[in-house]
């Protein structure tokens, strides 16, 4: 069986206090009706993380960060560290947002220093992955991925992967009012995990979590996660809203 993940990426919202009095209410949320399919994990802003792993310690929904430094630590103003992001209780870190991608142009090369970072220091990896609307118009969605995922994952030891979940973003598909169809959702899912096949083996291709990341929202979570390949989702805009959160994880 596949780890099921829902995580949620607040984005750049929420200041310290409502974001520490809103991961109260989703762990409370959970306390009082748990989620024994799926991992719950929230991932915040920097300046969150400290304060909302110590509200989620020892309960059943982890911390993540958003993202983390490309070295080690040394003279780089304004950077966070993986070992930081350790060190505040968190969990998990996304690393290859398509907003990371896009905006601040990281590189895969620079993804893969910053994923071997991340696990060297003890976190679990949400590495992201997808095309944008021009790449899917011209068929070329696979090839992307397909560099993306070799270029900035796969020359990580085999062992690490046990310690990495996948996140499938179609990028065309986010805050554009196009969606996905769970047809190609899955198609998308299947090909990166024939593509884990090939590189690290059955055994790794059956057992990795495959998130999907496109606008996935109450009213086709259910649909969405019934699809084979898709073990959960990393979700934007719909986890600063507890009750379409909770529907969301509750659809697993």
């Amino acid at each position: 069986m596949r780890k099921k993940i829902v995580a949620g990426n607040w984005k750049m919202n929420m200041n310290l206090e409502e974001g520490i009095k809103f991961a109260g209410s989703v762990n409370n949320y959970f306390k009082e009706k748990p989620s024994e399919k799926a991992e719950v994990v929230l991932c915040t802003p920097f300046i969150h993380l400290a304060g909302v792993s110590e509200i989620l310690r020892n309960g059943k929904i982890s911390a993540g960060a958003q993202n983390c430094a490309s070295e080690a630590s040394g003279a780089y103003t304004g950077e966070v560290s993986a070992m930081m992001v350790k060190s505040t209780g968190a969990e998990y870190v996304i690393i290859g947002h398509s907003e990371r991608r896009t905006y601040y142009h990281e590189t895969d090369s620079e993804l893969n220093k910053k994923t071997a970072l991340a696990l060297a220091a003890g976190l679990k990896v949400i590495f992201c992955c997808g095309e944008v609307k021009e790449e899917r118009e011209a068929g070329k969605h696979t090839e992307v991925v397909k560099r993306q995922l070799t270029d900035g994952l796969f020359s990580l030891p085999a062992e690490s992967m046990a310690n990495v979940v996948i996140a499938y973003e179609p990028v065309w598909a986010i805050g554009t009012g196009l969606t996905a169809t769970p047809q190609q959702a899955q198609e998308m899912h299947h090909y990166i995990r024939s593509l884990l096949n090939e590189k690290f083996g059955e055994d790794c291709a059956a057992t990795m979590t495959i998130l999907y990341g496109g606008s996935c929202k109450p009213s086709n979570a259910a649909e969405l996660f019934s699809l084979p390949d898709v073990d959960g989702g990393l979700i934007g805009g719909a986890s600063l809203k507890l009750e379409d959160f909770t529907a969301i994880v509750e659809a697993v």
